[in-house]
């Protein structure tokens, strides 16, 4: 069987007068502040959880009650909200 011609594919070369512009190059990488924080906020809501299960419920506040749980894991999804800005 007679083998088929193999096309040669020309490169595609963008024009120079249009350039795109790109909002990554741009963005300012984000603080040192703000991986630190979301680690300390996920490592306390963590840890005021363990608490508050290990005391069987008298620490770290005994008045909040189940108050305590939207503590701890507040902290978390709000650890949760600042890694979603980090770049």
């Amino acid at each position: 069987m007679p083998k088929s011609q193999v096309r040669k594919k020309k490169v595609y070369t963008p024009p120079t007068d249009v350039r795109p512009t790109t909002a990554a190059s741009t963005r300012k990488p984000s603080p040192v502040w703000l991986p630190i924080t979301a680690v300390a906020l996920i490592v306390g809501g963590i840890g005021w959880l363990v608490v508050y299960y290990l005391s069987e419920q008298q620490y770290p506040v005994m008045s909040w009650g189940y108050w305590n749980l939207a503590v701890g894991f507040g902290a978390m999804v709000a650890s949760l909200a600042l890694l979603s800005r980090w770049r």
